[in-house]
């Protein structure tokens, strides 16, 4: 029987446990893409997939609604891949384990996918109804949108001729999002020497922290493991000399590091006082973050006198500065918006390879020139250090329109189902919409979608009873589309 049988919209999320079993990690687009592929051939719609695995399905308006304007709806096809420590589980290969507690839906010691996959399910839903009175419809569904954005760069947008988009990627119900930051991942790089000797190790583990999307959770102040081994290293460099031999934190830019671990190179006589002072550390943090992060821990073990292959006192002293002094959170607030995070950083990846130390960046601004001003900021504080930045994947933001008819009809449909009107918002994460409207001149989007919590972290969860009024609220949207004076 199926886990997910009992749970409403039927259909939405019979589809929703189909693409939980595939293998979907961001770079892994090619079964997902040809799911929905096949999807299309048995519904007897049209079809097309692209060189990025992007997949467009068209269906034609219901009898009656031919003249009502097409809409477009969208997703992205790619998850976040993120796991409990110790965990089995391969995404490359394994099916997602699903779990139902109550209204919540999860998976089992790893993220869920419904950031985007409940898009996907809604939509496809959609398509596959023939009792919906819908206008025109262009389905489109990107791919590696939680990394690089290539499916929406690369997106031949001669393919649509809708104007009205509905993007579904946004988390919070009864919530519209009509504007967007922009962003860019930066890599610093910093060459690296090693030497060779005899030394006692200390393995130093920062973990317990709770992570999250670095847009979205980025205003709540929970720590980075990056940003706390940068402080924990240039507190223990005051206590005694060390090299450090490996070194290694976080999975993705744009997830807040969860843990970060470091093996340092040290002399015997020096271990009590090192261990003492990340003893000391560790209970100043667990003060500091007692409110986001109350589980923070800094685990500690010695090794014996062995040959190592560390960083030279003198590499250590700049990765150590690098770190250490890498801004981290939020940057500066939007002075329009209250509450709204203007400009923010993310160290979301740092990695000590033979000779070679990087750290991967997601930055994100509503304010072209405080991308700007961050960029060169992080490439002055490298360049300090010996080493350089590159940048990539930049994409533009989603700038409010004053005029917007899909959103007006949005919001006259979800009072006219629920008796009150959505919250109309902007937000510090990156949205696809971002590059669609800088392609498609005129378009007129929004962004909704379902409550979902602790998205790109383990702990992901999705409503279940938010999953189907949103979907109730979508069909009635498309129903009215055109007819707005039918709204009742």
């Amino acid at each position: 029987m199926s886990i997910l049988s009992n749970c409403s919209p039927e259909r939405v999320f019979y589809y929703f446990e189909q693409i939980a079993a595939i293998p979907h990690g961001s770079g892994n687009m090619g079964a997902i893409s040809a799911f929905c592929e096949n999807f299309a051939a048995a519904h007897n719609l049209r079809c097309c997939r692209d060189a990025y695995n992007n997949v467009i399905i068209y269906k034609p308006a219901a009898a009656g609604r031919e003249d009502a304007p097409t809409i477009i709806l969208q997703g992205h096809l790619d998850m976040v891949c993120e796991k409990t420590p110790g965990s089995d589980f391969h995404f490359e290969t394994d099916g997602l384990r699903l779990q139902v507690d109550g209204d919540w839906l999860s998976a089992d010691g790893t993220t869920l996918g419904a950031d985007n996959g409940i898009a996907i399910a809604m939509i496809l839903a959609i398509l596959e109804s023939d009792t919906l009175a819908h206008p025109a419809l262009e389905a489109f569904f990107t791919t590696d949108e939680e990394t690089s954005l290539a499916g929406a760069t690369g997106l031949d947008v001669s393919r649509l001729q809708g104007k009205y988009l509905m993007n579904l990627d946004s988390e919070d119900e009864g919530v519209l999002t009509v504007s967007c930051a922009g962003g860019v991942r930066v890599t610093g790089t910093l060459p690296v020497m090693r030497q060779s000797g005899d030394w006692m190790s200390l393995e130093l583990e920062i973990c317990g922290l709770r992570g999250g999307h670095s847009g979205m959770q980025i205003n709540e102040g929970r720590g980075s493991s990056n940003q706390l081994m940068g402080r924990l290293l240039c507190h223990l460099q005051r206590v005694a000399p060390f090299c450090i031999d490996r070194l290694t934190g976080g999975n993705k830019d744009n997830v807040i590091a969860a843990a970060t671990r470091a093996t340092l190179a040290v002399n015997e006589n020096a271990l009590p006082g090192l261990l003492r002072a990340a003893g000391e550390l560790e209970a100043t943090l667990r003060r500091e973050l007692s409110v986001t992060d109350p589980g923070v821990t800094i685990a500690a073990a010695t090794g014996p006198l062995a040959p190592m292959h560390p960083l030279t006192e003198e590499s250590t002293r700049r990765l150590v500065g690098a770190l250490v002094n890498c801004p981290q959170g939020v940057i500066v607030m939007s002075p329009d918006l209250p509450g709204l995070v203007q400009t923010s950083l993310n160290i979301g990846v740092v990695k000590l390879r033979e000779g070679e130390f990087t750290a991967t960046f997601a930055l994100r601004s509503s304010c072209e020139s405080q991308k700007t001003m961050l960029i060169e900021r992080l490439d002055n504080l490298f360049g300090i250090m010996g080493g350089k930045t590159t940048a990539q994947g930049d994409y533009p933001g989603w700038a409010y329109a004053r005029d917007s008819r899909l959103r007006e009809h949005a919001i006259r449909t979800w009072k006219a189902l629920y008796g009150v009107e959505p919250k109309v918002e902007a937000i510090h994460a990156g949205l696809e919409c971002g590059l669609f409207a800088d392609k498609i001149p005129g378009l007129d989007a929004i962004s909704l979608g379902p409550t979902m919590v602790e998205v790109h972290s383990p702990e992901e969860r999705l409503s279940i009873s938010s999953t189907k009024r949103t979907f109730d609220f979508i069909c009635r949207a498309l129903e009215t589309w055109g007819q707005e004076g039918a709204i009742q």
